[in-house]
C-alpha cells in the first residue's frame, strides 16, 4: 500500500462523502500503523497524508475516529499484514521540538516586542530627536573613555 501511486486526498473524500459516492473503505494494516483505500464509482485510493504520499494512522482508534467524523461509519479490516512489532511505541522528531522551541522563542519575542512599542507610544514625556541622542551619547562616550584613559586601560 505505501507504493500506491493513486491517491485522493481529504478536501476531495469529504466531497464524495457529502454527495454519497463513497461505496466503501477498506482499513489495511500494514507495518507501523493502518492505512485506508476508499472505494468510490469503479475506483479504488489510497488515502494521502498533504504532502501526498499514502497517509498513515499509528493507532486505530485515530483512523475509526477519522472515518467517522467524515462520515464514513462501515468498512472492512484487512490485518494480514499488520506488524504490531514494527509499530513503533516512541515517535520522536528532533526537528519538530527544535522548530517548536524556535516558535515559542519568537512568540516571546514578539509580545516582548509588542509590549515595549506600547509603552513608547503610552509615554507621556517629551520626544527626543535622534540628533540630541547622538550628542548626548557623544558626551558620555568621551567622558568613558577619558576615565578609561585615567585608569590605564
Amino acid at each position: 500500500m505505501a507504493t500506491t501511486p493513486n491517491t485522493i486526498d481529504h478536501a476531495t473524500l469529504e466531497r464524495l462523502v457529502e454527495a454519497g459516492a463513497v461505496r466503501g473503505a477498506v482499513v489495511v494494516g500494514q507495518a507501523g500503523g493502518w492505512g485506508v483505500v476508499i472505494q468510490y464509482g469503479m475506483t479504488e485510493r489510497a488515502l494521502a497524508a498533504k504532502r501526498g504520499a499514502v497517509r498513515v494512522f499509528r493507532k486505530f482508534e485515530t483512523l475509526v475516529g477519522y472515518l467517522k467524523d467524515i462520515g464514513i461509519t462501515r468498512y472492512q479490516v484487512d490485518a494480514s499484514q499488520f506488524d504490531p512489532v514494527a509499530h513503533k511505541t516512541e515517535r520522536k522528531r528532533v526537528d519538530a521540538a527544535e522548530r517548536m522551541k524556535a516558535a515559542h522563542e519568537a512568540a516571546a519575542y514578539n509580545e516582548w516586542l509588542v509590549k515595549q512599542v506600547q509603552e513608547s507610544i503610552d509615554d507621556l514625556r517629551p520626544n527626543v530627536s535622534h540628533e540630541q541622542v547622538l550628542a548626548d551619547w557623544q558626551i558620555k562616550r568621551a567622558a568613558l573613555l577619558d576615565q578609561a584613559n585615567r585608569k590605564g586601560v
